[in-house]
Order: structure tokens, then C-alpha cells, then sequence
């Protein structure tokens, strides 16, 4: 399985992470300083593809690079990239080409027998069992590596961390690689992706929300930590992860459809199964097109190998899959030998939606949870969650999607206009602030009596807030209540997930974007007493603490004694900032338990 950057030339090959750090490794310092600026007018340009499988990308007027990838399709010798320079293979054009291509994961070795256990996260093989006296020294020099790499990476920040920073990064996850330390590398190879995203012109605004690119560097940063310290956890070796094909045929159940808004144009649709066992699976459509793709894809056909059918009635049917093919994150692969045959649905009283809790482990990819409207607050809806046993906490129906090419932000007006109305929600917690909710589908809630949404029975008590359109005819005759004032609701919003603890969340994302001068700079504030006071009335005194070392250790610039600027404390730096980032994660997890279920 190979995973293309977003924003990247999309004709170009994925290439295997050694190939393209040995390249940057060749390169003269002169070279060096000039490899960024050589990626980025590259990753704008498409290659052209011959019959015979190889790529031309043309690097100004006398130097042609072809890439030749090997069966697989990815580039996986330095000998498949080729240039016509007089510098190659040490030359700036063949590097610029590999570092513009998307980074191939690895490829899994052969699987003899396929397991036969759950799809949603598939059995990996048996992991490599660490002895009782925990890594090996080779194992704990290869984390050392990545350990030193991670933390160059996080002074400079996404948007700093250029070419040969990545290169370093890369060499490192190869070393781990060869060293058994699968669960490190792949950590490595998804920060990778999250710095090459950051500096894409077309990917720019994902550092605006840059939690994913945090998760993936604590990540990174904290197996790394435990690794070199001997820890004997065998979680963290990790093991290589197959696709799997289940025994027997699989028994699906539509849920919603999901429409994919992605940087560099992308637009389509996920369409979200469950088995009997709650199991989550997904059916993917996306390609470059945008929000009008992503609309257009709701109602396009999917095809399974021989079987077609269309997005729209799967979602609220059924299939059955004999030969399956998982992916790891449970995305159903149309491989050779897989055969499927449309069935019956299952309305959404039948399922068991999880509530929002921590989103690690195996929880599923969607919560589900049953409100009642309070009021509309301009494109959301403000809203109760019903825990059975009268009101329960506040939560804020924000729009998956504000274009106007998908509904979400027209029905959740016409539900902010109905209060008192019970709906059962379906989507996916805001990882910026766990109160609000981004629904994906809604139904009516079982039960007599309830003043609730009435579906067309076509719809199997389901509309999906991205293309079903919900009018006066699905709405009870009468309001349920009059509107209640959103003030005390809205105060009730203001979790301690947002304030105060927020200032340490905002620090550890500035450290990741900006990097460890932009993370200095609230040492240098003057309002930095009152930063850490607000933290400590509101009962955080252990993350007051954090904020104040990190923001210090940001600022602190070791010097000999002549003045003059001495080596680095990198070390020190990624550890407190990997400490504050762990607490955070921790607290807010925390905290998102107690408003969920409290």
C-alpha cells in the first residue's frame, strides 16, 4: 500500500524513503541550500508517463529525469531514477524529482496464511517479541537516531523543516526499519507527510489546525524516548501490519455517507459499514474535483471488482463480501478475488453507536450520542445531549462542510430552527474542542411520542446532513417548544478543555509550526504570571508548570564562555516539550470522558 501526498505532481511514483535520503546524502552543501526551493517548483509540475511504465519530469532545458519504478510501482533502487546531466546522479534535479514524489510506505513482506480475526483494526502478524531485558543495543541506537532527528525537526517547526531535514528523518526511519522497529518507522514516515503537507503552496492551511501534525510527532517523539531508554514494552517495536482477508464472507451494513473535502482540489466520498460486530469498514471515492466532486460522488457508482451499484444505496443497505481485502484502516479493497453482492440494511436502531470518549485504540472512527435542539448560533445548532436521566452536557453541531456545493450548513439551520426537536447524531468530535460535534447523518429518535425527525421510510431513518436535504415535511407539525435562551447553554460550553487549558494547547501547536522560537516567545511575554495563573485557578497547576519550563527551555540559548553561542540543547528542548504534550493529551482525554458521560 502506497499513500500519495495531497498536493503532490500526482503522476509521479511513490519512492521508498532510503532512495530519496541517499540522494540528499550525495549532494554537495551548495546543492543542499538550494533543494527546497528545486521540490517546490517541482511539485507543481506533472511527469510524463511513457507505455513502458517509466516518467519523464523535464528540469529546465538540458536535464531530463525518468523514473522507472519496479513492479510494485514504487522507486525502490537509486538506479530507477535516472538524469541526463553531467552531475548525475549527484545532482540537484534527480533529488528535487524523488523529494517531489510522495513517500512509499514500506512494502509488507509475504503473508502465507491469512488470519482469520477482526477487520477493523486486521490482526498483524505476531509481533517481534523483545526479550526480558528489553531492546537490543542495535534497537536502542536506531531509536537514538530517530530520537535526534524528531528533535531537529521540532526546533525548526512544519514549515521550516525542509529537504534535507526530511532526508535525515527518512535515513533514520530505514534504520529502524532494519532494526525491527516498525511502530518507530511508520511514527517517522507520517511526520514526514505532515512536514511535506506544510509546506505545500496548495496544503498551507492545514497548519492552521495542526493537530494531527502534534499526534503525530508525540507520537514519533515519545516511542523514540522509550525506546532508547530500554523500555521493555513490546508495544513499542510494533509490528508489520497486512492487509487482511478475513474468513468467510463478510456481512455489511450501510451507516452514512461522508463527503471528502481535501487541499489540492481532492473531492469525493466515504461511504461507512458496520459488521455484526460493530466492526467499522469504509468504500472510498476521491480524485481531484473539489467540493463538486465530493457532491457529485454521493449518488456516483462504486464498484467492487465485478459488482456496481452506487454510493447512495449502500449507504443505507447492505453487502456481502466473500475474499475481502482489509486495509489497516478498514477500507475495503478491490482486489483480485474479491467478489460482492448487494443485501438489506439495518435501520439505526439496530446499531450501537459509541459516544465520544477517547479517540485512541480501536474506538471507532464515528460517535453517535442523542440530542435535544436548544437553538440555532448562527451556522450551528446549540444542543443538550440526552442521557436518559434528564439534561446532560452541552454540545455545539458545528458544519462538516461550509461549502455551498454540500448541505450540512442548510440543514443544521433548519434543525437550529426547531428547538426542542430529539434527533439521533451521528459524525466526528472537533479535535480542537471536544464540546463540538461536526454530524455527518441524523435520524429520529426511537420511542413513543417523541417529537423527533419523520424520514421517508426509503431513507431507512437516516439523512446524511452532506446530501439529503431536510424540509418542512420531515419535521413534527408542531414545534416541540419555544426556543430557550442560549446564554446559560453557552456557558455551560465553556468546558476547561477550552479555557484555560487551551493556552497549553496553543503553545504546543506554536512549538510544532513555528517551531522553538516561535514556542519562546511566551517566556518573553509579559503576560506570561497571568498565563500561568488563569491555568492554576483553573486547577491546572501541573500544566502552568509545563507551560512556564517549555516557554524557558524555548528561550534558553546555551553559550561558552567567550559569548559565544554553544552547542544546542535539543535534548532538553524535545523532552519538555514531548512531557506538556503527553499532559495535555492525557488531561483532555480526561475531560472529554467526564463532559461525555458524565
Amino acid at each position: 500500500m502506497t499513500r500519495s501526498r495531497p498536493g503532490t505532481a500526482p503522476s509521479l511514483p511513490p519512492v521508498a524513503p532510503e532512495v530519496f535520503a541517499a540522494a540528499v546524502e550525495g549532494l554537495s552543501t551548495r546543492l543542499r541550500r538550494r533543494l527546497d526551493a528545486a521540490v517546490e517548483s517541482l511539485a507543481a509540475t506533472s511527469a510524463d508517463a511513457a507505455e513502458d511504465g517509466t516518467y519523464g519530469i523535464r528540469c529546465g532545458e538540458d536535464a531530463l529525469v525518468t523514473l522507472t519504478p519496479g513492479p510494485s510501482g514504487t522507486i525502490t533502487s537509486p538506479n530507477q531514477a535516472r538524469c541526463t546531466c553531467l552531475l548525475s546522479p549527484r545532482c540537484l534535479h534527480r533529488t528535487a524529482a524523488l523529494g517531489a514524489a510522495p513517500v512509499a510506505d514500506p512494502a509488507p513482506p509475504a503473508q502465507t496464511a491469512p488470519p482469520a480475526e477482526t477487520a477493523q483494526t486486521p490482526p498483524p502478524t505476531a509481533p517481534v517479541a523483545l526479550p526480558a531485558r528489553g531492546p537490543s543495543a542495535g534497537q536502542v541506537r536506531a531509536a537514538e537516531g530517530l530520537w535526534t532527528a524528531a528533535a531537529a525537526v521540532l526546533a525548526a517547526g512544519l514549515t521550516a523543516a525542509g529537504a534535507v531535514a526530511q532526508a535525515e528523518l527518512l535515513r533514520a526511519a530505514h534504520t529502524a526499519r532494519l532494526a525491527g522497529l516498525h511502530r518507530a518507522e511508520g511514527a517517522a514516515l507520517d511526520v514526514v507527510r505532515h512536514l511535506r503537507d506544510a509546506r505545500d503552496p496548495q496544503g498551507a492551511h492545514r497548519v492552521q489546525r495542526p493537530a494531527q501534525s502534534v499526534a503525530a510527532l508525540r507520537e514519533l517523539l515519545l516511542v523514540t524516548h522509550r525506546l532508547k531508554a530500554a523500555d521493555p514494552d513490546p508495544g513499542l517495536i510494533g509490528a508489520v501490519v497486512h492487509h487482511h482477508r478475513p474468513d468467510g464472507p463478510l456481512r455489511l451494513y450501510g451507516v452514512c455517507r461522508e463527503p471528502v473535502v481535501g487541499p489540492g482540489a481532492l473531492g469525493g466520498v466515504l461511504t461507512h459499514l458496520v459488521d455484526d460486530a460493530g466492526r467499522w469498514y469504509t468504500l472510498r471515492d476521491v480524485a481531484p474535483g473539489g467540493p463538486e466532486r465530493a457532491r457529485r460522488a454521493g449518488t456516483a457508482h462504486v464498484a467492487v471488482r465485478s459488482f456496481l451499484s452506487d454510493h447512495e444505496r449502500l449507504s443505507r443497505g447492505g453487502l456481502v463480501v466473500t475474499g475481502a481485502v482489509v486495509a489497516p484502516d478498514g477500507r475495503l479493497l478491490a482486489e483480485p478475488g474479491v467478489r460482492a453482492t448487494f443485501a438489506a440494511g439495518r435501520p439505526w436502531a439496530g446499531f450501537a453507536f459509541a459516544a465520544a470518549a477517547d479517540r485512541t485504540g480501536d474506538a471507532p472512527p464515528l460517535t453517535g450520542c442523542d440530542v435535544e435542539i436548544v437553538a440555532a448560533d448562527g451556522e450551528a445548532v446549540l444542543a443538550r445531549i440526552d442521557t436518559g436521566d434528564g439534561p446532560g452536557p452541552a454540545v455545539r453541531l458545528a458544519p462538516a462542510h461550509r461549502h455551498s456545493a454540500l448541505a450540512h450548513t442548510a440543514n443544521l439551520r433548519r434543525l437550529g430552527a426547531c428547538p426542542g426537536l430529539r434527533v439521533r447524531v451521528l459524525g466526528r468530535v472537533d479535535p480542537d474542542r471536544v464540546t463540538t460535534l461536526r454530524p455527518l447523518a441524523v435520524g429520529p429518535v426511537p420511542g413513543p411520542g417523541a417529537a423527533t425527525l419523520h424520514l421517508p421510510e426509503d431513507w431507512w431513518d437516516r439523512a446524511d446532513l452532506g446530501y439529503d436535504r431536510l424540509c418542512d415535511a420531515h419535521f413534527p407539525a408542531a414545534a416541540p417548544g419555544p426556543a430557550p435562551s442560549p446564554a446559560p447553554l453557552a456557558a455551560a460550553d465553556a468546558s476547561p478543555v477550552d479555557s484555560p487549558l487551551r493556552r497549553v494547547r496553543d503553545l504546543v501547536e506554536l512549538a510544532v509550526t513555528g517551531g522553538r522560537r516561535a514556542a519562546a516567545e511566551p517566556a518573553r511575554d509579559s503576560d506570561r504570571g497571568a498565563h500561568a495563573a488563569a491555568l492554576r485557578r483553573g486547577g491546572f497547576a501541573t500544566g502552568a508548570d509545563l507551560f512556564a519550563a517549555l516557554g524557558a527551555v524555548a528561550a534558553r540559548r546555551p553559550r561558552d564562555t567567550f559569548g559565544r553561542p554553544a552547542g544546542d540543547d535539543l535534548d532538553q528542548y524535545a523532552a519538555q516539550w514531548l512531557a506538556t504534550a503527553v499532559y495535555l493529551t492525557g488531561t483532555e482525554a480526561a475531560l472529554r470522558r467526564d463532559l461525555w458521560h458524565r
